[in-house]
């Protein structure tokens, strides 16, 4: 049985929109909470949306590396969204998306440890430094593997392609005899 809400998500990019909508929902709405809501609410509901936004943010890095593994054609959300290809992986080292990434990690790392500043006692808060720099860390690492990864998968495409034209050009003879 095939539902047409369930079919839309078979595709890899529009589940990583998806997912990043509800990253960027989570990720406001913790920042929002602990900026405005007083007392235990505000705490916990800070604390809460902002594990749940890191939650996606590492379950999304470990699909996007398995995604990318198995030969994806997925360029990043930014790419998604804009409909737009870019032929940077061709080159080697995909250093635009690569540095997205980055960009992305450190703006929402700073908003994150700033928020928590301004919500969570001193002891909780040096647990907050740790929990979300891990964070921040991990994504970093997975996005390089990512990133190293298609520029592997590309140099290992352009040598089998050059393989086979030599090939063809010479008649497959290897020793030429």
């Amino acid at each position: 049985m095939k539902l047409a809400h369930v079919s839309f998500l078979e595709d890899f990019g529009t589940r990583s929109v998806a997912v990043h909508a509800l990253m960027v929902l989570a990720f406001a709405n913790a920042v929002l909470a602990g900026l405005f809501l007083t007392g235990q609410v505000g705490l916990v509901s800070f604390v809460a949306l902002l594990n749940f936004t890191a939650g996606l943010w590492v379950a999304h890095s470990v699909h996007s590396l398995g995604h990318e593994a198995a030969g994806g054609e997925y360029e990043g959300v930014l790419n998604e969204l804009l409909d737009g290809s870019t032929d940077e992986a061709v080159d080697g080292f995909n250093t635009g998306r690569f540095g997205r990434l980055l960009a992305l990690v450190a703006a929402v790392t700073a908003i994150a440890l700033l928020t928590s500043a301004q919500v969570l006692p001193g002891a909780v808060f040096q647990i907050a430094i740790v929990a979300v720099g891990s964070i921040a860390v991990v994504t970093a690492i997975i996005g390089f593997l990512i990133a190293l990864g298609a520029s592997y998968d590309e140099s290992q495409r352009q040598t089998v392609e050059r393989i086979e034209r030599n090939a063809e050009t010479d008649g497959g003879n290897i020793d030429d005899e």
